[in-house]
């Protein structure tokens, strides 16, 4: 009998039996590996062997948290405050300044209520993205664009609809290229960004209002990609789509104008008919935002720090212009107009010299060099290969001697 047996006796039984074989879901296999990261990791592999790597090829800004934020999070552990679960939608006095912070840049009112504070811009994709499409809708989104729109989507079953954006359009899409998707089957959403990630490019108000007019009249849920605003390089902070709409969805983020990266803390901004099912999903999914970070984000909309991540954005700006500066001699085309955010998108296919893409001469100049840069098949898989992205999130000195470094590496390598 089974149960006179011994443990060892158990165990020998138990292997016999042939198992089952296990699966992997299928859309897993829908994500495509975000290569930036794996860039990345080379990057602190090389730190770690005493290499000296100038990193370009990740959005986090240098500067860190305003000074204000960081003396409330050192209160916050200290001091005794409640750390436990938090509303759903964060805590209502972050939630009340994130309403003040709108009202300041933009005019516009926004009730708490609608706004939900989630586990960084990510979560509130993962979040909005649920609550608005069913699997098998089809979302269009600008292709270059920012990978994780297009894995998460795909993650869910939503059938991805990418709009090709080129120089012609400045990498932005626009009424004529929905109409046309729209025609072929029917489309229920549109990702749209501005800055855009990786071209920086940003949409006029004249425009984000036709591209909100037209999904209004044809029952397209548009999402609004702000993360980047405040990063910018005119008399404009950006132009929100709570400007222009009603029945959209804002996302933004303390990751990029407050250099907040690895806090993980963002939020959505949400129409009225969401709210009841993003509370749901995310009581589910998340629990609650990150408390002690949200009691520190309070203090984000400070003067001070107000001030402090304005002069951040002045050290982009002049990171930016020493690469404008030297475009044209290093030979790069198709720049797209970096209205904002702190990337730059280039075309490289006449320098590529030895190497048989862009993914190949990054991979060189990061081991010759050490210059990280993000090769373009992640942002866009047909036309990427010919394609760099330069994140000026590391600033001038470091954007400076990069610019050496990647002229030395071409000189080299022309063949």
């Amino acid at each position: 009998m089974i149960d006179d047996q011994t443990g060892t006796d158990r165990a020998v039984a138990a292997a016999s039996v042939t198992a089952a074989p296990l699966t992997v879901s299928r859309r897993s296999s829908r994500v495509r590996p975000f290569e930036v990261m794996t860039i990345l990791n080379r990057v602190f592999e090389m730190r770690a062997e005493g290499r000296d790597v100038i990193s370009l090829c990740v959005g986090e800004p240098q500067q860190g948290a305003p000074a204000d934020v960081r003396r409330r999070a050192a209160e916050v552990v200290l001091d005794g405050t409640d750390l436990g679960y938090s509303e759903v939608f964060g805590i209502v006095g972050l939630r009340e300044r994130i309403a003040e912070h709108y009202r300041r840049w933009y005019g516009v009112e926004v009730p708490v209520s609608r706004i939900a504070v989630t586990s960084g811009s990510s979560g509130a994709f993962d979040m909005v993205f649920l609550a608005s499409f069913d699997a098998g809708d089809r979302v269009a989104l600008a292709t270059p664009g920012y990978p994780a729109y297009t894995n998460i989507l795909r993650a869910q079953d939503v059938e991805v609809v990418e709009l090709p954006c080129g120089p012609d359009v400045r990498f932005q899409p626009t009424v004529e290229m929905l109409e046309a998707a729209h025609r072929q089957e029917p489309l229920k959403g549109l990702m749209l960004a501005s800055p855009a990630n990786p071209t920086g490019t940003m949409i006029s108000r004249e425009e984000l209002a036709a591209l909100a007019g037209w999904c209004a009249e044809n029952g397209v849920r548009l999402i609004s990609d702000e993360i980047y605003h405040g990063v910018t390089f005119g008399s404009s902070k950006g132009t929100s789509l709570l400007e222009c709409s009603d029945t959209g969805v804002v996302i933004s983020s303390f990751s990029k104008y407050w250099g907040m990266t690895g806090w993980r803390l963002g939020w959505a901004i949400l129409p009225e008919d969401l709210v009841k099912p993003c509370d749901d999903i995310a009581g589910n999914l998340a629990l609650c935002p990150p408390v002690p970070a949200q009691h520190a984000c309070v203090e984000a909309f400070t003067e001070e720090s107000y001030a402090e991540c304005d002069a951040a954005v002045a050290g982009f700006a002049r990171a930016r212009q020493l690469v404008l500066d030297a475009v044209e001699g290093l030979g790069w085309t198709n720049m797209a107009p970096a209205d904002g955010a702190f990337y730059m998108y280039f075309r490289i296919d006449q320098v590529l010299g030895v190497y048989r893409d862009a993914t190949a001469w990054c991979a060189g100049l990061l081991e010759r060099e050490g210059v990280a840069l993000a090769p373009g098949l992640d942002f866009d898989p047909v036309n990427g290969r010919d394609y760099v992205r330069l994140s000026l999130a590391a600033g001038p000195e470091n954007i400076a001697e990069a610019l050496t470094r990647i002229r030395r590496f071409q000189d080299s390598s022309a063949g």
